[in-house]
C-alpha cells in the first residue's frame, strides 16, 4: 500500500512534519522495491529519523519545498537498498560512541555514553531485523545480538 500525506500509517502520526514526510517518501520506495508493508514501515521510519538527525539546516529547509509524496510516485530508491539489510555496530571514536550501519559511508549518530548509543543501535537493529554489534573502547568486539521487532 503506498501512502501520501493524509494517508499513512498510524505509528507515524507522532512524527516531526518533516521526519513523516521522508519516512512515507521512504516507505513508499521500498514498497515498490517489493518491501512488505510491515517491513518497510519501520525501516523508512529509523531511516527518516537518521537523516533528520543528521541533516542541515539548509537540506530540511530544501526538502520541505519538494513536492509532498503522493501515492502516485515513481520512486527511484530514496533509501540505499545495499545498506537495508545490513548489520548495525555500536564503536568508539573521537571519543564519542558511534552508531552506523556496516559498509555505510558514516555513522548515523554520536553519543557522549554509551548506554545511548546502544539504546538507539538496537531501535535501527531491530527495524532492519538485523544484528547489532557493540564492540567495546579498545575495538573489541563486546558482544553481537541479532534484533526483531
Amino acid at each position: 500500500m503506498s501512502w501520501d500525506l493524509n494517508d499513512y500509517p498510524d505509528s507515524m502520526k507522532n512524527m516531526h512534519f518533516l521526519v513523516r514526510k521522508k519516512a512515507i517518501d521512504i516507505a513508499n520506495a521500498l514498497e515498490e522495491e517489493g518491501y512488505e508493508d510491515d517491513r518497510a514501515i519501520p525501516i523508512a521510519q529509523s531511516q527518516a529519523q537518521e537523516w533528520y538527525d543528521n541533516a542541515s539546516v539548509t537540506e530540511k529547509k530544501e526538502f520541505e519545498k519538494e513536492p509532498e509524496p503522493s501515492k502516485q510516485d515513481d520512486h527511484p530508491s530514496t533509501a540505499n537498498p545495499e545498506l537495508l539489510d545490513n548489520d548495525v555496530k555500536v564503536f568508539y571514536e573521537d571519543e564519542v560512541w558511534k552508531v552506523q550501519t556496516v559498509d555505510a559511508d558514516r555513522a548515523a549518530q554520536a553519543f557522549d555514553y554509551k548506554d545511548d548509543a546502544v539504546k538507539r543501535g538496537e531501535e535501527i537493529a531491530s527495524n532492519k531485523e538485523s544484528q547489532l554489534i557493540i564492540y567495546k573502547q579498545d575495538g573489541e568486539i563486546q558482544s553481537v545480538r541479532y534484533l526483531e521487532k
